[in-house]
């Protein structure tokens, strides 16, 4: 099922792809989010979405609500004004608002184990990711891919904050698209506001479930630094290190390649062997 619209509870449609197997067995059901500029189509995604096929799991990739996508377009950013008015919080509701729908949809009823969830989040969706799962309990298991361990230190301070509260927005450029891309102050302010639920390590602190942390040794967005503080906060939480891989583990968008990177084809055997093992 691909793009499938629902609602979110801010007023834009979240798009999703249902990915299974209809066999009338009940599959682990895996949530996938993406991270920053980013997108449920991006790069390599739908060829891992048929090794989650072929594996019999149940998945579901999306994009945020705010993500810069539309409905008619979901690749790239038609739609900047949603861009610059996401943030944090509504990532969160989002992702709620997702999972809630795949558990109540009669369709899946026969497909999916309701007992056996798992949330995947890639970069900044692994941060989304961590946040959701230490405060949902029908989530029992966590992988996190190349994933942000800190909101906070991604945001400016000093001079450069002062000019974005006077200015409002502030831009970033998309190096591939080279659209400039908006972030209204609400993203900072909404931040502050709920900091402490936002607080990634606070949440990972509080996890009771096993999680798989992935990263690459030479990823230049996010250092293997910030997978190793994870790693000391997620009480359950096993690392494993990608020798030479980058940020999207081999993949760029756009991907035209039939067959998956090399790195990217290792992370999915591991992950998907973490999903499938029996919780200790």
């Amino acid at each position: 099922m691909k793009n499938r619209s629902i609602k979110g509870e801010h007023n834009k449609p979240i798009l999703l792809d249902v990915c299974y197997k209809k066999n009338n067995r009940k599959k682990p059901l895996v949530i996938f989010c993406h991270g920053y500029k980013g997108y449920k189509d991006w790069g390599a995604f739908d060829l891992m979405s048929d090794n989650f096929i072929e594996n019999d799991l149940f998945l579901v990739k999306f994009n945020f609500s705010h993500n810069g996508g539309t409905v008619e377009n979901p690749i790239d950013f038609p739609d900047l004004e949603a861009f610059g008015e996401n943030n944090y919080s509504k990532e969160q509701d989002d992702l709620n608002s997702v999972l809630d729908w795949v558990l109540s949809e009669s369709d899946f009823k026969e497909e999916l184990d309701k007992n056996n969830i798992t949330l995947i989040g890639h970069s900044r969706g692994g941060g989304a990711v961590i946040l959701k799962a230490a405060y949902d309990t029908r989530i029992t298991k966590l992988v996190t891919w190349a994933s942000v361990s800190d909101y906070k230190l991604r945001f400016p301070d000093g001079p450069i904050l002062e000019h974005w509260k006077k200015e409002g927005v502030a831009y970033i450029e998309n190096t591939r698209t080279l659209q400039q891309m908006p972030h209204y102050i609400q993203f900072y302010e909404d931040f502050v506001k709920n900091e402490e639920k936002l607080t990634i390590k606070t949440a990972a602190q509080q996890l009771q479930i096993p999680h798989l942390i992935v990263h690459g040794t030479e990823d230049a967005t996010v250092p293997l630094a910030e997978a190793k503080s994870i790693q000391n906060w997620s009480e359950k939480s096993s690392l494993f290190i990608v020798e030479g891989g980058d940020h999207g583990f081999g993949a760029k968008q756009p991907w035209e390649s039939s067959e998956l990177p090399v790195d990217f084809a290792e992370v999915l055997v591991e992950t998907i062997d973490f999903i499938k093992s029996k919780n200790e």
